[in-house]
C-alpha cells in the first residue's frame, strides 16, 4: 500500500538512569502487519491514531481501535497486528529506567489490563505528548534530557488521570461513611433512602453508585441489613415482643419486618429467638 509509512528514532547508548526514552516513532501499517510474538526489554506505549488492530498476551486477544492506548511490559511475550480491512496507524514511545515501574504502577495500566480505552484520557494530550518526544529527539546529551522531560510530561497525563480517580473514590467513600453514620443513629426511625441521601447531600442515584462501589450493595439493602442486625440483638438479649422489636428497628409494619427478617436469616424472628434462647 502506497500510503503506509514508518518514522522512528532509536536512542543510542547515552541513556539516563532514572527514566529515558529508548525509541519513538509513528507508523501507518499494512493490513495484518504484525510484531511478535516477542519480548521487549523495556516499556512501550502505543496510541492508535486511526484504524484498528489486535493485541495478544498469553491466551487473550483484544481488539483495539482509534483512540485506544496500549502498553507492552518488559519481559512479557506479546504480539500485535493490524486489522485486515482498516489497518491501524499509531504513535509509540519505548522507555526504561529506575522510575519506570513505579510510574506505570501509578496509572491504570496493568498486566491484566494493558490498555486504556478511548475517552478515558483526552486523546489530544496523548498524541501531543508523543509528538513532542519525537520533535525533541537527538543524539546529544541535551536531546536525551529533553526527551526524558517530554516523556515525564506524557506519563503525567496517565498519572493525573489515576490520581483524579483516587480523589473521586475518596469523596465517594466519604459519602458512604456519612450515610453509615446517619443510618447507625437513626435506623430505629422510619427513615428512607431518600432521607439518607438528603442528609449526605447528594442524589439517591449518586448515593446508590457510591454504595455499589464500596459495599457492593444498595443503600436500601444496607439499611435493611443494619435493621435486621439490630433486631437480632434484641431478639437474643431482651424479652420484647417481635412486634415491639420491629418498631424498635424502624419497621412500621410487623408483617413486612417478618418477611424481611426471613429473607435475610432464612428463619422467622420467633424461630431465631428460640434457636438462640440458650446461647
Amino acid at each position: 500500500m502506497t500510503d503506509t509509512y514508518k518514522y522512528s528514532y532509536k536512542v543510542g547508548e547515552d541513556l539516563l538512569n532514572s527514566l529515558s526514552v529508548y525509541n519513538v516513532g509513528h507508523q501507518k501499517c499494512e493490513p495484518e502487519y504484525q510484531w511478535g510474538p516477542g519480548i521487549r526489554d523495556h516499556y512501550c506505549i502505543h496510541h492508535i491514531l486511526s484504524g484498528s488492530g489486535y493485541y495478544t498476551a498469553g491466551s487473550r486477544t483484544i481488539r483495539l481501535d482509534e483512540g485506544d492506548t496500549f502498553i507492552i511490559f518488559p519481559g512479557e511475550e506479546v504480539k500485535y497486528y493490524a486489522d485486515r480491512e482498516e489497518p491501524w496507524e499509531y504513535a509509540w514511545a519505548g522507555f526504561m529506567g529506575t522510575d519506570a515501574a513505579s510510574i506505570i504502577h501509578s496509572t491504570e495500566f496493568t498486566k491484566e489490563t494493558p490498555y486504556i480505552r478511548k475517552g478515558r484520557i483526552p486523546g489530544d494530550r496523548i498524541r501531543d505528548g508523543l509528538e513532542h518526544i519525537y520533535e525533541v529527539k537527538g543524539n546529544t546529551f541535551e536531546a536525551t534530557v529533553a526527551m526524558a522531560g517530554a516523556l515525564y510530561s506524557l506519563l503525567a497525563v496517565f498519572m493525573h488521570f489515576s490520581e483524579r480517580e483516587v480523589q473521586e473514590k475518596e469523596i465517594q467513600m466519604t459519602y458512604v461513611e456519612k450515610a453509615e453514620t446517619y443510618i447507625g443513629t437513626n435506623y430505629s426511625y422510619p427513615i428512607t433512602v431518600e432521607d439518607v441521601a438528603a442528609y449526605v447531600g447528594i442524589s439517591r442515584s449518586h448515593l446508590f453508585r457510591s454504595f455499589q462501589t464500596y459495599l457492593r450493595k444498595s443503600p436500601k439493602e444496607y439499611l435493611s441489613e443494619y435493621r435486621i442486625k439490630q433486631a437480632c440483638h434484641l431478639l437474643k438479649d431482651t424479652n420484647l415482643s417481635v412486634s415491639a422489636i420491629a418498631y424498635s428497628v424502624g419497621f412500621e409494619n410487623n408483617l413486612y419486618f417478618s418477611k424481611a427478617f426471613k429473607k435475610q436469616k432464612k428463619i422467622s424472628p420467633s424461630e431465631y429467638r428460640k434457636a438462640h434462647l440458650n446461647t
